[in-house]
């Protein structure tokens, strides 16, 4: 049977300490998503011994310089994956290689939608392992960087299955499927449903029964179950499947597909995460009724009213993307600046300032969120005879705000209240 091909191209589809400080995060990756993707995928090798394990490296446009040459865009950057073992004190194996991207449109070379896709596979033997990612920006010399533990299942046994690779893109032809991988596992659209495929290794012709899940992570709840069987033949088997009739709302998922023996029991399982979102929505919205509970800051008591009213999850997300939309101020482009600054304050404030609250909760987190961060920070964590307490900065404003720490343990409270235009949000 023709084994399957990968197209690897530029894939056109649709980021307290003493003293004087500065609070300022810069331009936050989080609404961007990260900084590049990864995909780790193990395939049954030419030895029993080891497994051929396929990396995939996606890159984002808006990530790297471009740089006008003649009438195109050129753009170099540096990928290094190195692989070691669990604890991360031996390096197994390692590989460094150049890529280079060329377009011939400006907006193109900013876009996060556009992307370069990388393949590497390595021949591992079964264990867990520790895969480091380094992409290297030749111009600018930035460096983004990333961790994944992975494991490498053996695949020797008389039957056994790949892990699970999302599909973006497929066309048949007379030498086999070609498959433009989602690597992301990002699912903006369902009308055409959510298409996957493994392979199943076996050393004879007999049937195989495959149960498919699909549970949210959120709710640990399974919102779609099925059940195939498929006629193998000695060898590599392909199965292809789509994941139709599936209302997944804004969130995490786990799709899971389990070979069944004859008691039709689960004896070998493969995960694949997904995540699904709408268009223009922050990567970091996993729940829209905290997402609209978060908007305390910026929507008034009767927005917020007609916000939390809908039972039915469609109609509270209409809503929802109706209210941003209002406020968008570039309506010519897919992003909307107000919303993606908005909820990039309400992460920065849940990373930095969350203690017996959620940082979007804390007196510390609703000044950042409506005021964006301070231009100066006075902290006094150890002053004689004096509890904790910080003062912040806002010069344009000619506002100042003390916290003070009255228990000790972090629990700073606003000493200074918000009123009048600085209780408003200010992008």
């Amino acid at each position: 049977m023709k084994r399957i091909l990968i197209i690897i191209s530029v894939i056109f589809i649709a980021q307290h300490c003493l003293g004087q400080t500065k609070l300022n995060p810069g331009k936050s990756d989080f609404f961007y998503s990260p900084s590049f993707y990864t995909d780790i995928i193990s395939f049954k090798g030419t030895s029993a011994a080891a497994a051929r394990v396929d990396v995939f490296i996606q890159v984002p446009f808006d990530r790297i310089k471009f740089l006008k040459v003649n009438k195109t865009f050129l753009a170099e950057y540096t990928i290094t994956v190195s692989v070691y073992d669990s604890q991360k004190v031996k390096l197994i194996t390692e590989r460094t290689w150049n890529e280079t991207i060329e377009t011939g449109e400006y907006s193109q070379s900013i876009s996060r939608n556009n992307y370069n896709l990388s393949l590497r596979s390595f021949s591992l033997k079964p264990g867990n392992y520790v895969f480091k990612f380094s992409v290297e920006d030749k111009d600018t010399r930035k460096k983004y960087l990333s961790e994944v533990h992975s494991d490498v299942r053996d695949l020797s046994g008389n039957i056994s299955l790949s892990d699970i690779i999302l599909i973006a893109g497929q066309v048949s032809s007379e030498s086999g499927n070609k498959v433009t991988p989602n690597v992301s596992g990002n699912i903006t659209s369902q009308k055409t449903g959510i298409p996957f495929f493994l392979e199943v290794y076996s050393d004879t012709t007999q049937k195989v029964n495959l149960q498919i899940n699909v549970n949210a992570l959120s709710s640990r709840t399974l919102v779609y179950t099925t059940y195939i069987e498929r006629d193998l033949h000695s060898g590599v088997n392909q199965i292809f499947y789509t994941l139709d009739s599936l209302d997944m709302a804004v969130g995490d998922y786990m799709i899971t597909v389990n070979r069944l023996n004859e008691n039709l029991s689960p004896v070998e399982s493969v995960n694949k995460a997904v995540r699904s979102r709408m268009t223009g929505l922050t990567f970091i919205i996993k729940d829209l009724d905290k997402a609209v509970d978060q908007m305390v800051y910026i929507a008034n008591a009767q927005e917020m009213d007609e916000l939390r009213k809908p039972t039915e999850y469609s109609e509270k997300l209409a809503l929802f993307l109706d209210f941003w939309k209002k406020r968008d101020p570039s309506t010519a482009t897919e992003e909307n600046e107000i919303f993606n600054e908005y909820f990039r304050r309400v992460e920065f404030a849940n990373k930095n300032f969350s203690n017996y609250l959620e940082g979007w909760r804390s007196d510390m987190g609703m000044v950042y969120i409506i005021l964006g961060a301070p231009d100066n920070i006075d902290r006094h964590p150890f002053d004689y005879n004096s509890k904790p307490y910080e003062v912040w900065e806002y010069f344009e404003l000619n506002r100042r705000f003390v916290f003070l720490d009255n228990t000790g343990f972090g629990d700073y409270r606003l000493v200074t209240p918000l009123y009048g235009d600085s209780y408003r949000y200010r992008p």
